[in-house]
């Protein structure tokens, strides 16, 4: 599975491209702007991809600037978890509590959950629920390239936000991390919502909020 990553937006989101053997699925689209959503579709067109799947891994405001973009680019709506559903409808109430706009996506009519899968080429992607940040977060693991998106869980010497945001849960953030990502093994490449890419070994061994958990 190759990974394209970019980073948009005022708030550094990361948004993901994966391809295989010329099919892709977009992960958060985090396009503030058009010049920020057409950077992603050169990419699509350079490489000539069919792109199968539009994914979130949540639905706060930083991860679905653009999705409405590539809903009428591509002509299909974003598959989340079902806890989404809500934070798609009050994207404007969102919007408006960070200071910002948002074209909210469509409500998902496709829902993903723990033990689903998504195929694209000969990749298939794992479905794990990891909420804490959000109710609706959901990790994307590729167990045969040691890959994983997994949103606002896990970063490089951090976790996800659990203060001053609605329905998160701290308890639950930590679980997810220990009990559902660091099992997956230390190889692991994770590919966060902000920040750069890391590994679960490196925020094993250094990892401050990690290392209290265990």
């Amino acid at each position: 599975m190759q990974v394209e990553p970019f980073t948009f937006s005022s708030f550094m989101t990361n948004c993901y491209l994966c391809h295989d053997q010329g099919e892709a699925v977009l992960i958060d689209a985090s396009c503030e702007t058009e010049a920020e959503c057409r950077q992603v579709t050169h990419i699509v067109d350079q490489h000539d991809l069919d792109v199968r799947h539009l994914l979130l891994t949540h639905a706060h405001v930083d991860h679905i600037f653009g999705c409405r973009f590539f809903e009428d680019h591509f002509g299909q709506r974003f598959k989340a978890h079902e806890a989404a559903t809500p934070f798609i409808e009050r994207a404007d109430e969102q919007a408006t509590a960070f200071g910002v706009e948002v074209d909210p996506p469509s409500v998902p009519t496709t829902f993903l959950a723990e033990g689903d899968a998504i195929s694209f080429g000969d990749v298939t992607l794992e479905i794990l629920h990891t909420p804490g940040h959000s109710p609706d977060s959901i990790s994307f693991v590729h167990r045969p390239s040691r890959q994983a998106i997994t949103g606002d869980v896990l970063f490089q010497n951090s976790i996800g936000r659990t203060q001053g945001l609605p329905e998160t849960s701290r308890t639950q953030l930590m679980n997810s991390i220990t009990e559902k990502l660091l099992p997956l093994g230390d190889d692991f490449t994770i590919y966060p919502g902000h920040g750069p890419t890391t590994t679960l070994g490196q925020e094993r061994a250094q990892n401050p909020f990690v290392q209290e958990a265990l």
